[in-house]
């Protein structure tokens, strides 16, 4: 059976209603059930395979009737692309003018007279140094891109860019409409006094952070099942890298060994960096960890101690304690936190003298 998703593109005036995104979520959940929020409420994604029949519509006239609803209740102009796949769809809407729709059949050669003509910056993920990579080959628009072999696209971007950019430039895209609220993360940032050159300075500075982290993550009640490390160098250029993590987790060491990993995969040479930031995604309640069974019992004592040093923090601050390695020559690196919305907390404060270590 053909999918039909649609992607919403809402005009939402500056100082809305706080209630507005429930009331606008309510409002698409009375035509499907599988609705998909995107943050802020300007956006919204919306699955109408199953919700056709009983409206007894087509596409087209369901998206006109979301648009009417959206407007007459809410006062919400929209633009809407409705196409077989979130992909399709989210390119279509942006082509589209407020109070306008576009829709796509899900059919090869409807798919195929939309995308071809398009440049290759509009598939999701191609940014500029894609773009400029696939112009050397003489590879400007999506059309043309189909037309190369897959392995030659691995060539020139690497395996699992290839192959990604293969899939997208055929019109295939397996998202599905996930209803399930946006996990949240927590993240921390340390700027180094001076441009740092040594990596090993760089690896205390991901241990403060993912000890940060972990403290908050276990005062919450939280999980983290994924990391993403920043590094940000002294001419403003930056690296991201993300990593799942082996085990949903909210302990420091293993937080820290999956920094590492990230670290490492980096391979900087002599790289000036001028911060480093550190981000736990896609949280859950500690209710729903797993611990992965091990004949090494090495992380046993870590934990344990981990357990004690929350009590302490608990009861005497949060720096009362922290890892020896921080302590070594000089006192830890300092972080500046950040909430899920990206607003800067207290910059932690480290004790030189006082402090116990372990």
């Amino acid at each position: 059976m053909s999918r039909h998703i649609l992607h919403l593109r809402f005009d939402v005036p500056a100082g809305h209603d706080p209630d507005l995104p429930e009331r606008l979520r309510r409002l698409l959940e009375d035509i499907t059930p599988r609705v998909q929020m995107i943050e802020p409420v300007s956006a919204a994604v919306l699955d109408l395979t199953g919700a056709l029949a009983y409206w007894q519509r087509d596409a087209r006239g369901l998206t006109e009737l979301v648009q009417l609803r959206a407007l007459a209740h809410l006062g919400l102009s929209s633009a809407a692309g409705c196409a077989g796949n979130r992909m399709l769809a989210a390119m279509a809407c942006a082509l589209t003018p407020s109070d306008r729709r576009t829709v796509i059949d899900d059919s090869p050669e409807a798919i195929t007279a939309f995308l071809r003509p398009r440049p290759a910056d509009e598939l999701p993920g191609v940014g500029a140094k894609t773009v400029a990579m696939l112009a050397e080959y003489g590879l400007h628009t999506i059309g043309d891109v189909a037309d190369v072999p897959q392995l030659t696209l691995q060539r020139i971007l690497g395996a699992r860019g290839g192959r990604t950019l293969h899939e997208r430039a055929q019109g295939r895209d397996p998202q599905i409409v996930d209803p399930t609220p946006t996990p949240a993360s927590i993240s921390a940032e340390h700027h180094f006094g001076r441009d740092e050159l040594d990596p090993a300075q760089h690896r205390r500075a991901l241990l403060a952070l993912a000890d940060d982290l972990g403290a908050r993550l276990r005062s919450s009640g939280q999980i983290a099942t994924a990391l993403t490390c920043t590094v940000r160098y002294a001419d403003s250029s930056s690296t991201r890298r993300s990593r799942t993590l082996p085990e949903a987790t909210q302990h420091t060491v293993l937080l820290a060994r999956t920094a590492y990993a990230i670290y490492e995969s980096l391979a900087l040479q002599r790289a000036r960096v001028r911060s480093i930031a550190l981000r736990a995604e896609a949280l859950r309640p500690d209710d729903r960890a797993t611990r992965q069974l091990t004949l090494d019992a090495g992380d046993d004592k870590p934990l344990a101690i981990e357990a004690v040093a929350d009590r302490a923090r608990i009861r005497y601050g949060h720096h009362v304690l922290y890892p020896a390695a921080l302590a070594i020559n000089s006192p830890p690196p300092s972080a500046r936190r950040r909430d899920r919305d990206g607003l800067p907390d207290d910059r932690l404060r480290h004790k030189r003298d006082s402090s116990r270590r372990w």
